[in-house]
């Protein structure tokens, strides 16, 4: 174990813990406005490879075979099922494979794959290829990549960051997400005159040299760079190797060392170990449907804009797609917000249950006020964005490094990447589902698609109950002892049934 070559060539002097903390931070965030900028390209040119044939006259496009036939739209949700199917299916291996290889070469390798499979998609306009199967597996193959980014990511801020404050450090953090959907698709909108393919070219460079940034800058465990702690405990005494200590530390400290000198950072658990954690399945189940909902909007809503008349005109595909960045505008408030939120209350299930709930009437009103103006559009879009990305925003960071540090595990960071797979990579299902569904639902209408969004948003918010009502009764059994006198049985049992729950 030794530190990045990069780290290695800049570092003059020992940093302190906070200096490679903020390191962490600024690279994962990099790397994953890099992963999400690379997926916008097949939103944003939805509408030139299958233009609304109802109004035509209005743009210069034509289409691009094969998804300018009457079935091109459904093409298009079966494009998108393809990446997200294999995106999620991807997501289970690579979050054991996560916690068994070097997290910096995992994630690098993912990155550099994806930018060469997102660029081959673009290049077929190049090519001028027309047939299905060539998209069809370029996106499969794109979407087994990009599966490496999201357990990644996770376990490294997880090895480097306790559970205090963890829901708000991680909800601004989680802006990379929406950082990453607004930059892709303004740098794929940018350059739609020259041609679409340059749209999938230049933002599959861009994750190419996030690739190149993460492999020499990024020191994914403290042991790489001299640093030893107990995982998920942020009052542990964080020392530097070779120091000595004493008592109870001290001896963490050894036994820590001697796992740093045998060659591994822990054993990683298997999924089924995994998925007994408490909560694991509940919070996938949820995020299926939450990120159905917020997968639709990051794959259909500039398409939805340029097939909407707002204030009485229709959008052109380059200011759809300009203007749909406002949700992700909304959604980084969202995440920050309920990342707070949770910290505060000490209750993550209650904060991702309110807002789940609190996005059903946001994307009603938006549905039906949303064409009165432009106004009245971007007003209700980034409220939309708010509620929808808040709970997926705190699903997946938070409450899955909460859960991959459980005290079942007894302290064991290994099981950070296979946690957050089991839950993102069930949540990606239903991101898959979302867009395939909205393809064949849009030829009926949009309300039809609106329906949809608001079943899936009250059936996450419903799977939470178990927990919120867990919550709820631990939030009230703290509170009794003082609304209540208790004899002295009462008070020596107190501390044993605690211990117990």
């Amino acid at each position: 174990m030794s530190p990045p070559p990069g780290i290695k060539l800049i570092r003059n002097r020992e940093w302190n813990i906070q200096t490679y903390r903020y390191i962490v931070l600024l690279i994962t965030f990099i790397a994953y406005v890099c992963y999400h900028a690379s997926r916008k390209p097949t939103g944003i040119v939805k509408s030139i490879l299958c233009p609304d044939p109802t109004h035509t006259n209005k743009t210069i496009y034509h289409g691009w075979a094969p998804f300018n036939g009457p079935d091109g739209v459904s093409k298009l949700g079966e494009i998108d099922l393809a990446f997200l199917a294999c995106y999620s299916l991807g997501m289970y291996v690579a979050g054991h494979l996560g916690d068994s290889l070097d997290l910096r070469l995992f994630l690098t390798m993912g990155m550099i794959g994806s930018g060469i499979f997102v660029g081959v998609f673009g290049m077929g306009y190049f090519w001028n290829v027309h047939e299905f199967w060539f998209y069809l597996t370029m996106q499969m193959i794109a979407g087994l990549f990009q599966a490496t980014g999201w357990p990644s990511v996770v376990a490294v801020i997880g090895n480097w960051f306790g559970k205090r404050k963890r829901g708000l450090i991680m909800g601004i953090w989680n802006a990379h997400t929406s950082v990453g959907n607004i930059s892709g698709s303004l740098l794929a909108a940018s350059v739609l005159d020259y041609g679409w393919g340059w749209s999938f070219v230049l933002l599959g460079g861009l994750i190419m040299l996030g690739g190149f940034l993460v492999f020499f800058f990024l020191p994914a465990y403290p042991e790489d760079v001299g640093f030893s702690f107990i995982n998920g405990d942020e009052e542990a005494q964080i020392v530097k190797s070779g120091v000595g200590v004493g008592g109870v530390e001290g001896e963490r400290e050894r036994e820590r060392q001697k796992r740093c000198e045998s060659g591994g950072r822990g054993k990683s658990i298997g999924l089924v170990e995994a998925c007994m954690i408490p909560g694991v399945i509940t919070f996938a189940l949820c995020l299926f449907f939450a990120k159905l909902v917020a997968y639709t909007f990051l794959y259909w809503l500039p398409f939805y804009l340029t097939q909407t008349e707002i204030g009485g005109k229709y959008m052109s595909v380059k200011s759809a797609g300009n203007l749909s960045t406002l949700f992700d505008v909304g959604g980084i408030f969202g995440g920050i917000l309920a990342g707070y939120m949770s910290d505060k209350l000490s209750a993550r299930a209650i904060t991702a249950a309110t807002f789940m709930y609190a996005s059903i009437p946001a994307m009603l009103l938006y549905r039906s006020y949303g064409s009165v103006s432009i106004h009245a559009n971007i007003g209700l879009m980034i409220v939309s964005g708010l509620f929808v990305n808040g709970p997926y925003a705190l699903i997946t960071t938070a409450v899955s490094a909460d859960l991959g540090t459980h005290s079942s595990l007894k302290g064991d960071s290994r099981a950070l990447a296979t946690v957050t797979a089991i839950i993102d990579g069930t949540g990606s299902v239903g991101a898959a589902i979302g867009p395939l569904l909205t393809g064949f639902l849009s030829t009926r209408g949009w309300d039809d698609v609106f329906m949809m969004l608001v079943l899936g948003a009250f059936i996450a918010g419903l799977l939470l109950s178990p927990l919120i009502l867990t919550e709820i009764s631990e939030r009230t059994s703290k509170t009794m002892p003082n609304s209540r006198p208790q004899n002295p049985g009462d008070a020596a049992s107190q501390p044993l049934l605690q211990e117990e729950r």
